[in-house]
């Protein structure tokens, strides 16, 4: 068994002394934000009114959690945006292997998805409200069209990116087209697929707030319209925060995820 030499455990260390440095600045900024925001609300320097404060958002979610009502809004919120991001995963995949798999599909199809991603999510809401009335279901397809299109453009980009060679190696070998698919396109690819997942569930969170806003009772989404209203602004708040967790937590998840493969 080699020993470790001096210089890897010198590189070894200064990594580490790097991600501390990094983590401890991260975390730096985000308490120092608190504590100013905190202070300029009690010192009048921003109207906390309107700007809300640290420990209002704190009494608020204690308020709202006491209830019952702040784990049934995260709740229905994640709920949907598990279920659109599944959906996308699945359809994207799909749709992109076909696309690949057939060149005469893609060449007709490619245009109209180019089209479609290009369009604003936002205005297509209303028409998923008339289509499909005002409940949980525009909201998942309204999630979906914010992510979907994109997601299939990007991994059909990257499967037609795959190293030609390859691919030809496999057919002089006597490979079918799934044996190139099984063997080089997807192995290959999936630094990149779990890349587009990190985009992906973000996107998905971003279109079930936006569905929210329009289609919905339950949800931060909703909440925060809700809020907006009656000058609740310490819900607002505090449903923005909540949202800027769950990001957070998703792609620090799926970034887990990415890393744990690289190393396989």
């Amino acid at each position: 068994m080699n020993e470790i030499s001096k210089e890897q455990l010198l590189y070894m260390k200064r990594t580490r002394q790097h991600k501390q440095f990094v983590l401890f600045f991260q975390l730096f900024l985000f308490i120092f934000f608190i504590i100013l925001w905190e202070i300029t609300s009690r010192a009048g320097i921003i109207n906390a009114f309107i700007f809300s404060s640290p420990s209002r958002m704190l009494a608020s979610g204690k308020e709202l959690l006491l209830n019952g009502q702040l784990l049934k809004h995260l709740g229905i919120t994640l709920a949907e945006t598990f279920a659109s991001f599944f959906l996308v995963t699945a359809v994207s995949l799909f749709t992109a292997i076909l696309l690949w798999w057939n060149n005469t599909l893609s060449e007709i199809l490619e245009p109209y998805f180019v089209i479609l991603n290009s369009l604003p999510k936002s205005a297509m809401a209303p028409i998923f409200i008339v289509w499909l009335g005002n409940n949980m279901k525009t909201i998942i397809v309204t999630a979906i069209s914010v992510a979907i299109f994109g997601s299939i453009l990007n991994l059909f980009t990257s499967f037609m990116s795959t190293d030609p060679d390859k691919l030809k190696l496999i057919r002089t070998l006597h490979g079918s087209q799934a044996d190139c698919l099984t063997k080089v396109i997807l192995p290959m690819n999936l630094p990149t697929i779990l890349s587009i997942l990190k985009v992906d569930i973000g996107l998905c969170l971003i279109g079930v707030v936006i569905g929210e806003f329009l289609a919905a009772k339950e949800g931060l989404g909703y909440l925060i319209i809700y809020g907006s209203q009656v000058f609740k602004m310490d819900w607002v708040m505090l449903s923005i925060v909540l949202l800027c967790l769950i990001a957070a937590l998703l792609y620090g998840v799926l970034n887990r995820l990415e890393k744990h493969f690289k190393n396989f």
